[in-house]
């Protein structure tokens, strides 16, 4: 084994072992997280007051944990929190004196399956009517209510490949603020050019959607931004290796964890809450409320990513700015004399 060979092997045995942990981990992370979906507490809206609606959710949490009821003090603030993503249905009682289900099956159709499946069951033990209404259905070219959700994967991939791609090229640091600054430019520009890409591919080219294709493209490119801006400072500041962490948060932990599979409900309790402050996760949410939804739901998901973002642009400067003082100090100090050179004693 020659010199260089020998230099070389503990930085290859260590990309080696990062590879077998991240390997490892996402093995972990999807099949501990999807071999078994079972769902808990699925949030039901009901109205204070409406003894009918809330006796028979009171019934069924007094049997099973499969729904939660969540109190609202009037129809209008009921049917909000339906259109806002807040819970998956609504009970209430009708006109008739039987009760009325309203739920919104883009939000995770296997979550409204779950509540009406449930509640109809508690309604013909009870002898009480109940009608269905479908308030947002999924469209009929995704039925499972998965492209959001397979579209935001490929933004994601899409922004923490470029980051690692320019970082490969140019070097995961930027020498200096000019070229922090221009990387992340490109990477502004190549977000809104992929974000678009993913609008026209769902849209007139798949025809899932034909409408809201600028929503959904002003969508994808903050989320490709925001994977990006998050790769781009986890690499400048740990290099190569922060590659590795980036897949983790993104890929590893954010997919499964992202609620775009099985709905948050239907998760492990240490996923359950992921989705709202992964990358992942919070793009799942906001392509599904652009395209589904009340545009108040999205809220939270722009206001995520854009701190994402925000925090990806502080790490690439301080990053850079750290490793340029860092040269500096280096090509600052002296050399050393020959009064310095160590001596036999």
């Amino acid at each position: 084994m020659d010199q260089e060979m020998r230099d070389r092997l503990p930085r290859t045995a260590a990309l080696l072992l990062g590879t077998l942990v991240l390997a490892t981990a996402f093995i972990t992370a999807y099949v501990g997280a999807l071999h078994r979906p079972t769902p808990r507490d699925v949030p039901v809206g009901v109205v204070r007051g409406d003894q009918k609606a809330q006796a028979l959710l009171t019934a069924v949490r007094n049997q099973t944990d499969l729904l939660e009821a969540v109190e609202y003090d009037d129809p209008t603030a009921a049917g909000e929190g339906l259109l806002t993503r807040e819970v998956y249905g609504v009970l209430a009682t009708t006109a008739e004196g039987g009760l009325g289900l309203t739920i919104a099956s883009a939000a995770a159709p296997a979550a409204t399956d779950v509540v009406v499946q449930v509640l109809g069951t508690a309604a013909q033990q009870a002898e009480l009517p109940l009608r269905v209404t479908d308030e947002v259905p999924v469209a009929s070219t995704d039925p499972r209510g998965l492209v959001p959700f397979y579209l935001a994967v490929g933004y994601v991939l899409g922004g923490y490949l470029a980051a690692t791609v320019l970082g490969l090229g140019t070097g995961t640091a930027p020498r200096g603020l000019r070229r922090a600054w221009l990387r992340m430019a490109a990477l502004a520009v190549y977000s809104l050019a992929l974000g678009v890409t993913g609008a026209v591919v769902v849209g007139p080219l798949l025809n899932v959607w034909d409408h809201d294709l600028v929503g959904v493209a002003a969508a994808g490119a903050l989320a490709v931004l925001a994977a990006a801006m998050i790769a781009s400072a986890v690499q400048a500041w740990l290099g190569l290796f922060g590659t590795g962490l980036v897949i983790l948060l993104l890929v590893v932990l954010g997919n499964p964890g992202s609620g775009g599979i099985y709905a948050p409900e239907f998760l492990p309790t240490w996923l359950r809450g992921m989705h709202l402050w992964n990358v992942p996760g919070l793009a799942t949410d906001l392509l599904e409320s652009v395209v589904y939804f009340d545009r108040r739901s999205t809220g939270w998901p722009i206001t995520g990513l854009t701190i994402w973002t925000a925090l990806g642009v502080a790490g690439v400067l301080s990053a850079t700015l750290f490793h340029a003082r860092r040269r500096g100090f280096r090509r600052r100090a002296p050399a050393p004399t020959s009064a310095d050179a160590p001596t036999d004693g």
